[in-house]
């Protein structure tokens, strides 16, 4: 590239960084405030103003449109009662960063303004007091948290409640940065800092209420079905709304679904939902009470809907495998082209779940009458240069032997942090599996099952 260019471009940025860094519409004199004040953010700044008739007002609304200033509880159009001719006027406000005189308004625009009499004349500046609630949450958390630190810039909302994973320099602000989120955010009414990782077998994690109600019973709207829970008590992850949907697309009426690690349902009662035959299971009891809660709740037909509260392991030993039984034994039917689904959505652990399907059933004469069509939805966090290549191996390494034959897919789900993503691998588990002979999995059940992640 020229050096020319590159120069230019530098300065661009510079100006850039400088005139955002020294904005207009941005709070003053906040920085490093730690108990929110606000009164500290009223601020007098002079705005260009555009003053036309009320009667034209709507064709130059047309024009002007795209120079308004934009501010939270705000509005660009205002009345202005012109007291020499006591005719109605419009004030049009437009943002100081866009316009600071009449030529900088393009001349196109001009030319248009002039159709309706609209010229220089009618160009002003007038002083305006911004506050508190002109602001966004994104521009006081620029304004007040630390420079040149990574600030608040996302996070999580479950119901009414703002789920958020502070950094340690952000600590000390905790309090200003809730009580601007239960201002800001309409629909929020607590908000939450996750105070150490998920250690425990529930994978539920320890809250510190930072502002707001500490109310932790939440109703969330996915996938067409209602879902209430306890927030503090059970898992539930946002981000995976998409993944969830993606995974009942792959599902028809008269499927079955063996959802291993359910949690509150967001498989598990769509699925049923849209007439499968689902088996739910979670080994956390207050899941298990908000996943049949929320079954009742979204009046799923219970002949189609089993639920379970066991051990990952158990639920694989007893019940998938007694359906598989049942069923090559003529006692379970499915319907003329189902299929059968398994989904494991416990990334940080699944895949140690995978050698139970390894050798299940030892009764041989059975494996000649075993047709069923089932694909395995396993998720797992690839942490490498290459997820897709590990998340392979994972799966393989876990099952036992090597089944890349019938790996179907790998999917990246999201990203967690650097060089760490959550995958989804998606394989057939066929009958050379399930009858294994060389299988050594007759270990007795694992009762608990802690891990140290974050994500599920």
């Amino acid at each position: 590239m020229d050096v020319t260019i590159i120069r230019k471009l530098f300065q661009i940025l510079r100006i850039k960084m400088s005139s955002s860094s020294n904005s207009l519409l941005v709070p003053i004199g906040v920085r490093g405030m730690k108990r929110l004040d606000r009164e500290k953010f009223l601020r007098n700044i002079k705005v260009p103003v555009l003053k036309v008739p009320d009667e034209k007002l709507s064709k130059i609304i047309s024009i002007c449109r795209p120079y308004f200033l934009k501010l939270q509880n705000f509005k660009p159009v205002q009345n202005l009662l012109v007291k020499q001719s006591e005719n109605l006027y419009k004030c049009l406000y437009f943002d100081p960063e866009k316009i600071t005189k009449w030529h900088n308004i393009s001349e196109d625009d001009r030319k248009n303004l002039y159709k309706y009499d609209i010229d220089e004349k009618h160009f002003d500046l007038q002083e305006i007091q911004l506050t508190y609630d002109n602001f966004k949450h994104e521009t006081i958390f620029k304004a007040v948290l630390p420079d040149n630190e990574e600030i608040v810039t996302g996070f999580s909302q479950i119901g009414h409640i703002i789920h958020l994973n502070l950094r340690d320099h952000l600590l000390e602000y905790r309090s200003l940065v809730g009580e601007v989120l239960v201002d800001k955010i309409k629909t929020c009414r607590t908000v939450v800092n996750k105070s150490n990782i998920i250690d425990n077998t529930y994978r539920n994690f320890n809250m510190e209420v930072i502002a707001g109600d500490e109310d932790f019973l939440v109703t969330v709207k996915e996938n067409m079905c209602n879902f209430q829970f306890d927030f503090s008590k059970v898992y539930w992850n946002p981000r995976l709304c998409k993944e969830h949907e993606r995974i009942l697309k792959f599902l028809t009426p008269g499927d079955v679904l063996f959802d291993i690690f359910c949690g509150v349902g967001p498989f598990a009662i769509p699925a049923a939902k849209q007439k499968c035959n689902v088996f739910a299971n979670d080994l956390n009891p207050e899941s298990y009470k908000w996943l049949n809660h929320n079954a009742k709740h979204n009046k799923i037909n219970m002949n189609l809907f089993k639920s379970y509260n066991m051990d990952g392991k158990d639920f694989i030993c007893t019940t998938f495998k007694a359906f598989i039984i049942d069923y090559c034994n003529g006692k379970e039917k499915l319907n003329t082209g189902a299929k059968i689904h398994i989904t494991m959505n416990l990334p940080a652990l699944a895949v140690e779940f995978l050698k139970y399907f390894k050798g299940l059933i030892k009764d041989k004469e059975l494996k000649n009458k075993y047709d069923c069509d089932i694909s395995v939805y396993v998720y797992c966090f690839a942490v490498g240069e290459d997820p897709f290549t590990v998340a392979k191996q994972m799966v393989n390494d876990n099952i036992g032997t090597d089944i890349s034959s019938n790996i179907i897919d790998v999917f990246d789900v999201r990203n967690v942090s650097p060089k760490k993503q959550m995958m989804r691998v998606t394989f057939k588990l066929t009958k050379e599996i399930i009858f294994d002979d060389n299988s050594e999995s007759d270990e007795p059940p694992c009762k608990k099952q802690c891990t140290n992640d974050t994500d599920k």
